[in-house]
């Protein structure tokens, strides 16, 4: 079981991993509203909410 610290970061990495991903894919398909693209936006949405939740319980 990861730390809160590693946990954090490793969240951090996720994050950052799948905005790379999603620009990449608005790139190939030239559009905001493709499948491919929404469904990385609602993983990345899930993830940063999984971050700000984290934040929160820890007062910070």
């Amino acid at each position: 079981m990861l730390g809160a610290d590693a946990q954090r970061l490793s969240l951090e990495a996720e994050i950052q991993s799948l905005r790379s991903r999603m620009e990449q894919l608005f790139m190939q398909e030239k559009s905001f509203t493709s499948d491919k693209v929404i469904a990385v936006s609602s993983l990345l949405d899930t993830k940063i909410n999984e971050y700000m939740r984290g934040r929160h319980r820890k007062g910070e």
